[in-house]
């Protein structure tokens, strides 16, 4: 098993910036994604973007690309979120996920491991 902890959500006000946190325990895998989705009321989960253990490469939702931005820190096992020029329809619960594998999907059903979530409210 894996678990994984987010951190750093909160309330902002449009045009700022935010850093989510992840950070992930128990069982490793030798190659893995993680992965960011987020979730707002009503609405389904949707990916916003991941980061492949292995490369290091990053993939994005054209929702956030050139705002949005993943790295990852592999000795603190922690991966993040920056999130700048926060728009008030970027407000959603974010859940941070991970999958053996280094493929980046959008579907959130092919992801193995999930955390609890924080919520993200940014203010018009």
């Amino acid at each position: 098993q894996v678990q994984l902890v987010e951190s750093g959500g909160g309330l902002v006000q449009a045009g700022g910036s935010l850093r989510l946190s992840c950070t992930a325990s128990g069982r490793t895998f030798s190659s893995y994604a993680m992965g960011w989705f987020r979730q707002a009321r009503g609405k389904e989960r949707e990916f916003v973007g991941a980061i492949s253990s292995r490369s290091g490469s990053t993939y994005y939702a054209d929702s956030v690309k050139g705002r949005f931005t993943i790295s990852g820190d592999n000795a603190k096992n922690t991966v993040y979120l920056q999130m700048n020029s926060l728009k008030p329809e970027d407000t959603a619960v974010y859940y941070c996920a991970a999958k053996s594998g280094t493929r980046m999907v959008h579907t959130p059903r092919l992801w193995d491991y999930w955390g609890q979530g924080t919520q993200v409210t940014v203010s018009s």
